[in-house]
């Protein structure tokens, strides 16, 4: 039976840099995929592209394409999927030929899948009966639409099969679910339909792309039973080996640190799933509950069903708006009563800027070492001799967000006494980019493909 090696290498934007290169060197791939975007991540590359046509992308990719080169030469075969196009998908692939021509790879054909971008359509649909009801509250997108900096519909794997299916090597996406990385490929390669007739296959692949999603999650990172033995220094990340039928294992390269086995896979198949029943994607709402694992070697775990529970006619819409500014700052408080200081530290210096006229939509104040980091599930007993002071703050008015950076040194010198940890400087004000769950009719929405 036909198999197909899909390693990620990746597991949001921002993750081990040599990851990537080290899993396609070692891992005998036939497809690499890199998952670099999450919801803030829309939001981040929105604002960027809004200041340079040019940006909107995950320039890390860029770099991790420019190192795997000698890889690419040397397996001619291996193909990179990634949603690394973020909010300019084209713009990336430019960039990526560009890389590859230098790199005498110019041979490679790189795809590019877009459409999932609605906000130059926005008013458009909202005029045509698409409301973009809050998926939680319901309420309608127009109580915040000239807040809105980005909206994307997540695309399935369909137009990831079909950019390979026209001889891509790179297929480069905009805002994609993140298993679908890992359908499309497999999809692609055992011919599977986007109909009724392959759901469950699909829905085994949308298993295998969700256990893999999130790199070294699945291999040992986050690991309830790790320790110094597990080697997470070394962590491997993750190869889903599929076969025609749906089923697959989940391994890692020979030779490096972390782990494979029922628990690690178990932890990350539960990763942000509601109900596991129905794990909705554009590609299939799959059945959880029909998973089976088995422990097929040391660090290879077999994986077995993952059926289909229909199929939805909308596509999840994230949508990304400006909700005010922010700010968290932290002091060291130490010695005697640490914990009992540190908050009323924290009140001292809202009190202090309330007597100067400034109060906040919200505030927070933390003693992270007493139990504060997860209140009712982590208590702290007894005194802890030190603990880290941390107050935020939350308003529209950025100003008066400004104002509180300013009242964190003053406790150095007329707060109590094992006050420290202000070398740093003051804080720095962030804008807050708020997320509006939304559905829409996929009939609604075009992905488009083509090669650059």
């Amino acid at each position: 039976m036909k198999r197909v090696r899909i390693g990620n290498g990746c597991g949001f934007w921002g993750d081990n840099l040599d990851a990537p290169v080290r899993l396609a060197e070692t891992g005998q791939l036939d497809y690499l995929t890199l998952e670099y975007l999450a919801e803030l991540t829309m939001s981040i590359l929105a604002v960027q592209k809004a200041k340079d046509a040019k940006a909107g992308f995950a320039t890390d990719f860029i770099d991790v394409l420019t190192r795997l080169a000698p890889t690419l030469k040397a397996q001619p075969r291996l193909k990179i999927v990634t949603n690394a196009g973020g909010m300019n998908p084209r713009a990336c692939a430019i960039q990526a030929k560009q890389v590859l021509a230098a790199a005498g790879l110019a041979e490679k054909r790189v795809a590019v899948v877009s459409g999932d971008d609605l906000l130059p359509r926005l008013d458009e649909l909202l005029a045509n009966g698409n409301p973009f009801n809050h998926l939680d509250t319901g309420a309608p997108l127009t109580a915040i639409r000239d807040k809105v900096v980005s909206a994307n519909a997540y695309l399935g794997a369909k137009p990831i099969a079909e950019a390979l299916k026209l001889g891509a090597d790179i297929v480069i996406t905009g805002r994609v679910a993140d298993a679908s990385l890992t359908v499309g490929p497999a999809a692609h390669e055992f011919g599977w339909g986007f109909g009724t007739t392959d759901l469950d296959r699909i829905a085994a692949g949308t298993v295998a792309g969700h256990l893999i999603e999130c790199g070294a999650q699945a291999t040992g990172g986050l690991w309830i039973n790790a320790d110094d033995s597990t080697h997470l220094e070394n962590v491997g990340y993750p190869i889903a080996e599929m076969s025609e039928d749906g089923t697959f294992t989940i391994s890692k390269p020979a030779g490096t640190g972390g782990a494979v086995n029922l628990e690690t896979v178990a932890e990350q198949l539960l990763y942000e799933v509601a109900d596991p029943a129905r794990y909705f994607t554009p590609d299939v709402t799959a059945d959880f509950t029909t998973v089976k694992l088995s422990q097929q070697s040391a660090n290879v775990v077999s994986v077995t069903g993952g059926t289909a529970n229909g199929i939805t006619d909308t596509y999840k819409v994230s949508i990304a708006y400006r909700d005010g500014f922010m700010s968290a700052g932290t002091l060291v408080i130490a010695g005697p009563n640490a914990a009992q200081k540190a908050r009323r530290s924290g009140a001292i210096l809202l009190e202090k800027l309330e007597q100067a006229g400034f109060t906040y939509a919200h505030s927070y104040v933390e003693a992270l070492g007493a139990g504060d980091c997860v209140p009712g599930v982590v208590k702290g007993e007894g005194d802890p001799p030190e603990v880290v002071l941390r107050v935020a703050v939350r308003d529209p008015r950025k100003a008066a967000v400004e104002r509180f950076t300013k009242e964190f040194a003053p406790l150095v010198t007329s707060g109590f006494p094992g006050t420290t940890g202000y070398t740093v400087g003051r804080p720095p004000v962030r804008e807050v980019f708020a997320y509006w769950p939304a559905l829409i009719a996929k009939s609604a929405v075009t992905p488009v493909v083509e090669v650059v």
